[in-house]
């Protein structure tokens, strides 16, 4: 007699549960991000807003230069994380058209990583340091341009799991 298969542990598989925090969590940002604007749904960003917009163009701008680094690096590595980083282009073309008054400028600290370092720990830093000051300044922003940066930092967010 062959013994039966052992039963599945009940509860959530880990793919499951990370969905569900990344899920979650880009709703919070969503949701902290937005907020009565008075109205102005549609206003023209102030000359602060913009400038702040402007600063998260380059931190964005960061996270491109951070994929590429960390591909020239880890060639392997880059090839498993060739979605995200055209996850991450495309969502810089979208700050960049909120922000048309944005120039490029050079990312600082995306010198890539140290050699025979661990890259994808590297990468998966930069990343997080990125949402994290997408987060911040959402705050500062109205109505769309708040729920670019939160929905920015959302995808980032995920981009750090897959990381992990």
């Amino acid at each position: 007699m062959s013994p039966s298969p052992a039963p599945r542990p009940t509860g959530f598989s880990r793919r499951t549960l990370l969905a569900g925090v990344a899920g979650t969590a880009g709703l919070v940002l969503l949701t902290a991000c937005t907020g009565d604007d008075g109205g102005n749904a549609q206003a023209a960003p102030t000359p602060e807003e913009a400038d702040r917009l402007a600063e998260q163009v380059a931190v964005q701008e960061g996270v491109v230069a951070a994929y590429a680094a960390a591909a020239a690096a880890d060639p392997a590595l880059g090839d498993r994380v060739a979605v995200q980083a055209e996850q991450a282009a495309a969502q810089l073309d979208r700050l960049r058209a909120a922000a048309p008054g944005a120039t490029s400028s050079a990312p600082a600290g995306t010198d890539g990583p140290p050699p025979g370092g661990d890259v994808r720990g590297w990468l998966r830093d930069r990343i997080g340091a990125a949402a994290d000051g997408h987060e911040a300044a959402c705050a500062d922003q109205a109505a769309g341009r708040a729920a670019l940066l939160g929905s920015v930092a959302a995808g980032l967010r995920g981009q750090v799991a897959v990381l992990a």
